[in-house]
């Protein structure tokens, strides 16, 4: 989810120079020696060094092929409520990358740089997945980012628990009855949390969202015209929450654990402390490199799908241009975001010196995704680097086998981190009162959301 950095592993003082450097300029200019300087977005801060070797070694590579361009490696994670202060104060990269969830209120606030010209003349416009697309285009219709990473949906497991449970790991749940059956087997063979669910700082609203989608209902009715109706209150987002309900209480399969995130789940599940959780399916990679994972005990399959009109939620994010940069830094960036994220995905050459490179520095290399350009052109580029996939692709089988029958779904474009914050009081509440009225708290929450809806 975050971009790499210009760091060539002398140690750790140069990590800190670059981070210092971090709050010196809002934008990037010409260096002494007439070279364009370009700040761009690096691992957040915890990433090993052979993810900051890996780069290094792009670094080099870009900078050769364009001399012109002097590339400044700045540690950076987004969180959306202090990127206006990070704006304001001039701390921010030249080139980043954001959420597709918080793109829209981006640019509503005019804060992210028209790209549309050079992806037009890039030849890139026609060649992107429409959902994915819709992310970054403004209501003015004009194009504001570059999508670079994507993913679905996917429910993550743990093949040793499973094994230790008398489940076979090769086949998975695919109903959420038979997750739950799984859950209670896990927790009663070993003690650990068999389900867990995120539940704060947002991500608590996007599962119980995602979810929602999944068993056909939707949180959220969008009229085109940057107005949306609040449709929280369905059945499928009530199933959702009996889920959890049941699962917790019921099954006492849950776990103690009832206030984890992203970061904290992630930690959780690679220390072999959870059987299963959804989230997006671009998390192997974080698993691995920022959590010390094991790959061995890894699996991912498909979120199950029931109700009339299903789909798996999809999201990403975007790699953007500062809005305070002048027109040769912009210009600059485009020629870096295009070649680090684009060209690997449609250029054959391209594709193979990435996997080399990260191959070479231990980087996973294969992770399946929800591609952002047509299925024709990512089944072509996996077959250009499958010399270099180093990732257990069959362990990743039963999603990614399956995941081409799966509607993709968009996130809910209004409002979406505070419907989201919204969510996250009722999951908690859900999590932590066995007797928790799911009906009025689903009558309340849709009213509250229709209310910032409506702001």
């Amino acid at each position: 989810m975050k971009s790499p950095t210009k760091v060539l592993l002398a140690g750790v003082a140069v990590l800190a120079t670059v981070g210092a450097l971090a709050g010196c300029t809002s934008s990037g200019g010409d260096s002494a020696d007439g070279k364009t300087e370009l700040r761009v977005a690096t691992f957040p801060p915890g990433a090993d060094a052979a993810a900051y070797d890996a780069f290094a070694a792009q670094e080099k590579q870009f900078e050769k092929e364009h001399p012109d361009i002097d590339i400044i490696g700045v540690e950076y994670e987004w969180e959306g409520p202090t990127f206006a202060v990070q704006l304001a104060g001039g701390s921010l990269p030249d080139v980043f990358t954001v959420p597709f969830t918080d793109s829209k209120t981006l640019l509503e606030n005019g804060q992210l740089t028209d790209v549309t010209e050079a992806i037009e003349k890039l030849g890139y416009t026609d060649k992107f997945n429409p959902i994915i697309l819709d992310g970054v285009t403004g209501a003015d219709g004009k194009i504001y980012g570059f999508p670079r990473q994507a993913y679905a949906a996917a429910l993550h497991y743990n093949r040793d628990l499973f094994e230790q449970a008398g489940l076979d790991p090769d086949n998975p749940p695919e109903t959420w009855d038979e997750i739950r059956e799984a859950a209670k087997a896990i927790t009663d063979a070993t003690g650990k949390a068999g389900y867990a669910q995120m539940a704060i700082n947002n991500t608590g609203g996007w599962q119980l969202t995602s979810q929602t989608v999944a068993r056909g209902g939707r949180t959220q009715t969008d009229a085109g015209d940057g107005s949306a109706e609040s449709t929280i209150d369905n059945d499928a987002t009530k199933a959702a929450l009996q889920f959890l309900h049941d699962v917790k209480w019921e099954d006492n399969a849950f776990g103690s654990k009832v206030d984890l995130d992203w970061g904290t789940i992630n930690q959780e599940f690679a220390a072999g402390n959870i059987g299963m959780y959804t989230s997006g399916s671009d998390i192997y990679t974080a698993l691995v490199r920022d959590f010390g994972m094991d790959s061995e005990i890894y699996g991912m399959t498909v979120v199950p799908m029931e109700g009339n009109d299903p789909g798996t939620l999809g999201g990403g994010d975007i790699a953007v241009i500062s809005p305070t940069v002048d027109e040769t830094t912009k210009a600059a960036a485009v020629t870096w975001i295009d070649w680090y994220y684009m060209q690997k995905l449609m250029d054959k050459d391209a594709a193979v010196l990435d996997a080399k490179t990260l191959d070479e520095s231990g980087q996973a290399v294969g992770t399946p995704l929800l591609p952002v350009l047509s299925r024709e052109i990512y089944d072509e580029s996996q077959e250009w680097i499958a010399d270099y996939i180093n990732v257990p692709v069959d362990q990743m089988a039963p999603f990614s086998d399956r995941i081409w029958d799966q509607t993709p779904v968009g996130e809910p474009k209004v409002k979406t981190q505070e419907v989201y914050a919204l969510l996250d009081t009722v999951v908690q509440t859900v999590l932590t009162d066995q007797n928790a009225d799911i009906d009025a708290l689903l009558a309340q929450v849709q009213t509250d959301a229709q209310a910032k809806l409506d702001e």
